[in-house]
């Protein structure tokens, strides 16, 4: 990371690295920054620490910083600071950075990077040469449980970046946490392109779309929940579509109809699906505008970065890019080795479809039941902005297939609540939605929907 950071200041010190609203900071100004806090982190002896700050740029500066020392770096959910102390004790942080000073991190000692210096040298220690190991630990984003920490090493998270070619004049919307492996990706990806990152605080499709329409971004990566939310956005507002050239969808399986309406949309974007996960990385991305991934996947040779296979329904991944282990595990004896992904999928003609993840299967009476072929039919009923489809307990048959819906402005629930019916009535019956509730909001962590039961006030 940090030579990324070194090559892109020399080439234009002064090209905007970080937009954040009105404040601009140059490749230069976030080298400095990096050099600064390594000097201080050589100088505290820091070999491990975790860091709470929504700040996009200070955060860069202590990854690529953290990358020249050796260090080990998590950060945490910027957006819960009530989560602190917990995360703090199960991943054995004993220092958190963060701007405020008085932050509950439990037994963990909260220091305040700000004051930090923040030029090279400055602390009276240069920055550690090259180091042997450079570790780097990620969470996941916990939708399907507690997050778990996914260790990870520098010379392999940037493994693919030198196929990245130079284009200064992109502009990238940071949609993602960069305590998100999506959003390292787009993090190394703009470094390696000498782009820019727009990074709107809070990341919420409305602050995207404001960001788009404001601060001129070309290019934008993110679920496809967020799209969705951003296409209500949209809708609701009336105002003509930000032009965009790119747009990137990931870490959820993207459905054909939203594939449609972005097409429709965004006229003059190109548009690609990533699949990746903090675990085994990116496999690359797929630019046909069609739902699932080529066949072809499954062709890849020996000397490919990720390669993929299906065993019994479920996708494999063996990645050279990916994760070493898990914190508080022995590490894995083959990080290169084959490994199951969680995700369920049927080979259909010349595509791979995703069936839905393992961990969200709901047993109706036995009667094992995919959520996302339901939650794609909803999807697609006129006046449904954003669907979720999950297991309500049922005292007869163990669970329901219930699903949550956010209404698009001006819709009428009634007639929504019909029209799904009638969208669903030729599934089989445990498929069958029982419970259908209208809600303001649907739970989401990382831009991801979340399909364990979760108390929410309902509309009807």
């Amino acid at each position: 990371m940090i030579e990324l950071l070194r090559r892109a200041a020399e080439e234009g010190p002064d090209r905007a690295a970080v937009v954040i609203h009105e404040q601009v900071v140059s490749y230069g100004e976030l080298l400095a920054r990096a050099e600064g806090y390594a000097a201080e982190l050589t100088s505290r002896g820091l070999r491990r620490f975790a860091t709470f700050d929504g700040d996009a740029a200070r955060v860069i500066a202590l990854l690529a910083a953290a990358s020249a020392c050796g260090v080990e770096l998590c950060q945490f959910p910027p957006a819960e600071p009530e989560s602190v102390a917990e995360l703090a004790a199960r991943f054995d942080h004993t220092v958190v950075l963060s701007a405020d000073p008085d932050l509950d991190a439990g037994d963990a000692e909260v220091l305040d990077h700000t004051v930090w210096p923040t030029v090279p040298g400055a602390a009276g220690a240069q920055s550690s040469p090259a180091a042997d190991a450079r570790p780097h630990l990620i969470l996941t984003t916990g939708t399907t449980g507690a997050p778990r920490g996914v260790r990870h090493d520098w010379s392999r998270l940037v493994r693919g970046v030198h196929r990245v070619r130079e284009t200064p004049h992109e502009r990238w919307l940071l949609a993602y946490g960069l305590h998100q492996f999506a959003g390292l990706q787009v993090l190394l990806h703009v470094a390696a392109a000498r782009a820019t990152l727009v990074a709107p605080a809070p990341r919420t499709p409305r602050a995207g779309l404001r960001a788009m329409r404001e601060l001129g971004v070309t290019h934008a990566s993110a679920t496809p929940t967020y799209w969705r939310f951003l296409l209500t956005e949209l809708a609701a507002d009336g105002a003509p579509a930000p032009s965009l050239r790119q747009i990137t969808l990931g870490g959820e399986a993207v459905p054909g109809p939203l594939l449609a309406q972005l097409e429709r949309t965004f006229p003059d974007a190109a548009i690609s699906q990533v699949y990746a996960a903090s675990e085994f990385g990116s496999s690359g991305s797929v630019k046909d505008r069609r739902a699932g991934l080529s066949r072809s996947v499954l062709e890849r040779g020996d000397d490919a970065d990720v390669a993929m296979r299906i065993v019994d329904g479920e996708l494999w991944v063996r990645s050279r890019v990916g994760m070493l282990g898990y914190h508080g595990d022995p590490p894995v004896e083959d990080p290169d080795g084959w490994r199951a992904t969680g995700d369920l999928v049927e080979l259909v003609g010349d595509r791979v479809e995703f069936r839905g993840r393992s961990s969200d299967i709901i047993n109706v009476g036995g009667t094992k039941v995919h959520p996302l072929p339901i939650e794609e039919r909803v999807s697609s009923v006129p006046g449904v902005a954003v669907a979720r489809v999950w297991g309500r307990p049922s005292a007869l048959t163990g669970n329901i297939v219930a699903v949550d819906v956010v209404p698009a402005p001006g819709a009428d629930p009634a007639r929504v609540k019909a029209a799904i019916g009638e969208a669903c009535a030729d599934l089989a019956g445990a498929a069958r939605p029982r419970s259908i509730r209208f809600v303001d909001e649907i739970p989401v962590r990382g831009s991801k929907i979340v399909r364990r039961d979760i108390p929410q006030e309902g509309r009807g």
